[in-house]
């Protein structure tokens, strides 16, 4: 019964830690099947006009040239990430310094030209299945995709809540196109607003909206940008963009554009590896959209050992795992830490010349130590309730809180466990060290959260969010 109980939590436990590395895009546990509501286009089937309108509705009412901007973009959703992240980290960097620095970097032009509208880029990052699904959706279907913005402009048109202002001109350019376009043609708004309501139709927008910003038909705005001189000196800037209307594209540098060309949907992701006389070092990142998992690992080999260090976070079903797993000339040793819905699991483990041990515990209350050596198997465990289970070579023990009694294996002596006032019959016989030898050097078990960060602190955080 209780050893049952015992071989299936070391069996989960040790599952987890040894498939986890391997699947690190799987950590939400679920795969979401797209569907037409959610924008996805991630199997390649075309979307219906009423999909892509939902999917265009946060951005339909930006300024022609931002429309532009971010239909490119959409399809490097990997590359989003990344500049928001350096965006993010270089907060003092502005201007004409910020210019150049984004000119350095291997970003495509539709990526390098939305560092100049933080807030839009770190919406796109902050929503990269969106993302995703509308850059594929562009990539597979552009012509369409610039029909669905028309079709909206023209139904908040005709609500009466598109209309010029001291931000932006609205030109009806023909029956079928209207032209968004800076009223001062050095200073771009972005316009904030409620598609439910400035649309005149209850759309389903999927990830990145303002809507809870704005509560009325009219169209908002924040600071405005100045895309005047500092953007003049790169070959990415705002004047670049525009949109084809009648072509049905984005119109980059004079020219039609249609993104990624190496776009295949799926997974994106980019990696690191470097070589030397004392050993070797790998880095990876990356992004599934069908799953809305951001994953990113890395793991050095040298003649003293090896270090691998894994971290997954899915922010559709809140779950985040991390893992670090080690080995040297002594043996090998690792911790995980898994979480989701407000339940986390911490293991730990080691296996030496002298034998294997491993631990796990719960934020709900259970937890469970196992060992083997040259002496036998044996285990503990205690459930949330606090019923306390022991196993040694066979014979298994349950204490409910007033003592110790055997319930399977060959009958034994159990006189030292069932005194009901003893330390040993409340416990596990003895409190726990915080310091002294033990198989991991010294110090004991490490906390459960030092086992949490044993992925995140060597990424310097844990996913930004």
């Amino acid at each position: 019964m209780i050893s049952t109980l015992l071989k299936q939590l070391l069996s989960a436990t040790l599952s987890f830690l040894l498939v986890f590395p391997a699947v690190p895009g799987e950590a939400g546990g679920q795969q979401i099947a797209p569907t037409e509501s959610s924008g996805s286009a991630a199997q390649g089937a075309p979307l219906t006009a009423d999909a892509l309108q939902q999917l265009v509705a946060p951005i339909a009412l930006y300024p022609d040239a931002l429309v532009a901007q971010i239909l490119g973009a959409a399809t490097f959703p990997d590359q989003v990430e990344t500049a928001a992240d350096w965006l993010h980290q270089n907060p003092n960097v502005t201007g004409t310094a910020l210019t150049q620095a984004v000119d350095a970097q291997p970003w495509d032009p539709s990526v390098k030209a939305l560092t100049q509208f933080p807030s839009v880029l770190d919406n796109l990052a902050k929503n990269l299945t969106w993302t995703s699904s509308l850059g594929e959706a562009y990539h597979m279907q552009a012509a369409d995709v610039m029909s669905a913005v028309q079709v909206l402009r023209a139904k908040a048109q005709a609500a009466g809540n598109l209309k010029s202002g001291s931000q932006i001109t609205v030109v009806q350019q023909s029956p079928q196109v209207i032209v968004i376009q800076p009223a001062n043609p050095q200073v771009v708004y972005v316009p904030q607003y409620n598609p439910t309501i400035v649309y005149g139709t209850p759309y389903v927008t999927p990830g990145y909206s303002t809507a809870a910003l704005v509560t009325t038909g009219v169209l908002a705005f924040g600071v405005g940008i100045a895309v005047g001189a500092a953007m003049s000196n790169s070959s990415w800037g705002y004047s670049y963009w525009n949109c084809n209307w009648h072509g049905g594209t984005v119109v980059y540098r004079n020219s039609g554009y249609y993104g990624n060309a190496a776009w295949h949907g799926g997974y994106y992701g980019s990696g690191a590896s470097a070589y030397g006389p004392y050993g070797s070092a790998n880095a990876a990142r990356g992004y599934n959209p069908t799953t809305g998992t951001y994953a990113r690992g890395a793991s050095t080999s040298t003649p003293y050992g090896t270090q691998k260090v894994g971290q997954a976070y899915n922010p559709n079903t809140g779950a985040y795992a991390a893992t670090h797993q080690a080995s040297n000339a002594y043996g090998n040793y690792g911790s995980s830490v898994y979480s989701k819905n407000g339940n986390t699991a911490y293991t730990q483990h080691q296996t030496t010349s002298q034998g294997s041990v491993g631990s796990v515990q719960t934020s709900a209350g259970g937890k469970g130590v196992a060992g083997s050596g040259a002496y036998g198997n044996a285990a503990a465990g205690q459930t949330a309730n606090g019923t306390k289970y022991a196993a040694s070579n066979g014979n298994v023990y349950k204490n409910t809180g007033s003592g110790w009694n055997q319930t399977q294996g060959t009958p034994h002596n159990t006189s030292s466990f069932s005194g009901a006032n003893s330390a040993a019959a409340r416990g596990y016989g003895g409190q726990e060290k915080s310091s002294g030898s033990t198989a991991f050097g010294g110090g004991g078990w490490q906390s459960r959260q030092a086992s949490a960060r044993g992925a995140t602190s060597r990424f310097g955080g844990g996913f930004r969010r």
